[in-house]
């Protein structure tokens, strides 16, 4: 079931094209990625969503209900971790959430299970009692992704949650998205500048540069729009002229650099590493070890975008 769906999507600021027919889906349990560089169109694509800015034209749907037309059936759906932590200093942990969570309707039965719930799944617990204003920058990242999700939202948007965490808030935060998404079946848009995030905890993801679409799919089918290749490095105990010119003759090597008894062989989706295997035994090579080398997300997005994320 898609819980997202964006269709030929456009927004317009006087005669400023901020977004430029855009469209994607998001299924239900999924971690989606939207990257861009800064000016790209990701915080006016939140507040559309979000229904705090009007789209110019274009569909969206959320959870199936058309924005437009079910606004309030479909901001029902939605948690909002927002870029900027949004707390009261002076107020406890236990407090912020008692009051975000009574902005959801919540009784008091209710409120104070989710609370208590809300706290254990952001490794907050024991620090409930304690005024926000005393907390680390990441204690409170990991408490405004608490108040957003008081009324177990279907789909929680997630807007740069790590910023300026320790190693310990962003390892938290990791272990609760992916237990949401699992556990809960939640659906989680994720917005960062760090690419390894978003290499590691989402499947799919739409990459945005001056309102445009510049890719939308898996990691895999991202990765293989660009000209970066996977690497595989072999050393071995010899390395005879007779081995190099066969392994240039096998499917699937692109190309060969040697250095000694090092050989790094440029791969596509052809290679076949037995082929490779049974080659060093007829010419009686021995390996003596192997390792790959995959194109990294953020040498794709630089070679798709010509940008860094912080341009």
């Amino acid at each position: 079931m898609n819980m997202i769906k964006i269709s030929n999507l456009t927004k317009r600021f006087n005669d400023k094209l901020v977004l430029d027919n855009i469209s994607f889906e998001v299924e239900e349990g999924e971690i989606f990625g939207l990257i861009g560089p800064n000016g790209a169109g990701k915080s006016t694509l939140i507040n559309i969503l979000t229904t705090l800015v009007e789209p110019t034209s274009g569909m969206i749907e959320i959870g199936g209900y058309p924005l437009d037309k079910n606004p309030i059936e479909a901001k029902s759906l939605i948690g909002l971790v927002p870029q900027e932590v949004a707390l009261f200093d002076e107020l406890t942990a236990y407090d912020n959430l008692q009051f975000f969570g009574s902005l959801y309707g919540l009784g008091y039965k209710l409120l104070k299970a989710r609370i208590e719930e809300a706290l254990e799944i952001t490794g907050l617990l024991e620090h409930k009692k304690q005024k926000v204003k005393t907390f680390s920058g990441g204690m409170k990242r990991r408490l405004n992704i608490a108040c957003a999700i008081m009324h177990h939202p279907k789909i929680l948007i997630m807007d740069e949650p790590t910023v300026g965490v320790d190693p310990q808030s962003r390892n938290h935060i990791f272990e609760f998205t992916r237990r949401i998404c699992k556990e809960q079946k939640t659906t989680v848009l994720y917005t960062s500048h760090y690419m390894e995030e978003i290499e590691e905890l989402c499947t799919k993801i739409f990459i945005i540069d001056l309102g445009k679409e510049i890719a939308y799919g898996s990691k895999e089918q991202i990765k293989s729009l660009s000209n970066t290749r996977t690497k595989v490095h072999l050393t071995l105990t010899t390395l005879p002229s007779t081995l190099l010119l066969k392994l240039n003759q096998q499917p699937g090597i692109l190309s060969i650099e040697e250095t000694g008894r090092q050989l790094q062989l440029t791969i596509n989706s052809n290679f076949k590493l037995t082929e490779t295997i049974s080659l060093l035994e007829t010419e009686h090579v021995e390996l003596e070890s192997i390792s790959y080398e995959q194109p990294r997300l953020e040498d794709v997005f630089l070679w798709l975008t010509g940008k860094s994320l912080r341009d």
